[in-house]
């Protein structure tokens, strides 16, 4: 590693590990039925398993590895109400008709998780300082009038344009061409967030059962049988809530999420002049482009945290470092000498629709496909989820649709991912010099 860009006590593991690193639990005896399995104890698992619970329906949870493994503890801790799923909708200029039930629900999304941490006194650095999105070329920023618009009337999202000549009152930066602001928005400690889910569920004796994967499923004339190395349990009903960790148990649903690789780092203690200038407002940041960086300071404001798309496919997050580091110097010069503490990488879940989805397929419930917003959706659909199971819902979610498409030419192998970033950074740079 070159001395001038990590630093002496670099790390390739999360950052958030320093306050919460996931360990198994002690290990439990299995029950030999329950009245839901759910598989995958990450946010959309344990808010399931919550919600099931407050409802007097028992359930147990499994997990390959230790629960918060995956996404759960990887990821950027950043948390918006609608943005993310708005993207197909105002990329295409579908019928603001058609956003808006899905808007509206994302929105929900967002209130969910406020709601949560106030309801339980959850200690994770929630700050609702809210989110700037940068746009990387003129026609970004010209097509953003519409969804300050749409976000505004159906994501309640406080949302407002920024000129590229008020750019610095947001950003300590001119890499953009100016960009929006998202007011309802927020940031937080996502391992933290998710030790406290964890606490919440053992609290309650709801069984965790960690390194326990499940290795076979079948329906019976019950509901389900379900195999693990360490016995067998007898379901009513099963929750796939694995995201972009989904493997070959379920190959129908393997086949209809897309697990992507996203690389974060996190800088070393930065002056504190220097840390408040890069980010005046202390907000939440993303662009434009389609091979998107996204970044914020960490929950004490120290730190810069910056992830990416510094690959498309699965590679050591030792080696896309580098790249980060020069995605993040383009867009901060001023943290050229800045050296990297932690490198690390996790799994975002992609799907053909560009859709987060929950529902029911071959009688196996599901809630999957964050599309990057993990903390909010993924904790609101496992939510729905348990709701919907235990006949609580008067209404149906608009994320809950019959359609959860695939692809034929798509098993779960995602060897193709490195063509479409070939194909992502040539759209960029056409965008970025004729756009």
């Amino acid at each position: 590693m070159a001395s001038t860009l990590f630093a002496s006590d670099f790390k390739p593991r999360p950052y958030w590990w320093e306050a919460y690193e996931p360990a198994a639990l002690p290990e439990i005896t299995l029950p030999k039925s329950a009245r839901v399995v759910i598989i995958g104890a990450g946010y959309a698992g344990l808010n399931a398993a919550l919600e099931l619970h407050r409802e007097g329906l028992d359930c147990v949870v499994l997990d390959s590895h230790e629960p918060g493994f995956g996404g759960s503890s990887r990821n950027g801790g950043m948390v918006s109400g609608g943005v993310n799923v708005g993207k197909r909708y105002m990329a295409k200029a579908l019928a603001d008709a058609d956003a808006a039930p899905y808007l509206n629900d994302a929105s929900d999304a967002f209130s969910f998780i406020e709601a949560l941490i106030s309801r339980h006194a959850i200690d994770c650095g929630w700050t609702r300082s809210g989110y700037f999105l940068g746009a990387w070329c003129k026609s970004h920023h010209d097509a953003m009038a519409h969804k300050v618009e749409l976000l505004n009337r159906t994501a309640r999202a406080e949302a407002y344009l920024v000129p590229p000549g008020q750019q610095r009152e947001e950003i300590g930066s001119d890499y953009y061409r100016g960009g929006m602001v998202v007011g309802r928005a927020g940031h937080l400690h996502p391992a933290l967030f998710f030790k406290a889910l964890l606490g919440l569920c053992q609290e309650r004796g709801i069984p965790i059962a960690s390194r326990t994967p499940a290795t076979g499923l079948r329906e019976t004339a019950q509901g389900w049988s379900v195999s693990t190395p360490r016995g067998t349990i007898a379901a009513g009903d099963v929750l796939i809530a694995t995201n972009g960790y989904t493997g070959d148990v379920t190959p129908a649903l393997q086949r209809r999420v897309v697990p992507v690789g996203s690389y974060i780092i996190a800088t070393e203690e930065l002056p504190a002049d220097l840390a408040a200038s890069i980010s005046p407002k202390n907000r939440s940041f993303a662009d434009t482009r389609r091979v998107l960086t996204y970044y914020r300071m960490s929950t004490d404001g120290r730190r810069l945290i910056f992830g990416g798309r510094a690959k498309f496919g699965h590679t050591d997050p030792v080696e896309t470092a580098p790249i980060l580091h020069r995605f993040m110097t383009d867009r901060f010069p001023q943290l050229a000498g800045t050296r990297i503490t932690h490198a690390w990488t996790g799994n975002v879940a992609f799907t053909l629709d560009e859709m987060p989805h929950m529902g029911k397929f071959e009688n196996l419930h599901y809630a999957l496909g964050c599309n990057g917003s993990g903390i909010a959706m993924m904790s609101y659909l496992g939510h729905q989820t348990a709701r919907k199971i235990a006949g609580k819902s008067n209404r149906v979610c608009a994320f809950d649709r019959p359609e959860f498409p695939d692809h034929p030419l798509y098993t779960g192998n995602t060897w193709f991912l490195p063509w479409i970033g070939r194909y992502f950074r040539t759209r960029d740079w056409l965008d970025r010099r004729f756009g």
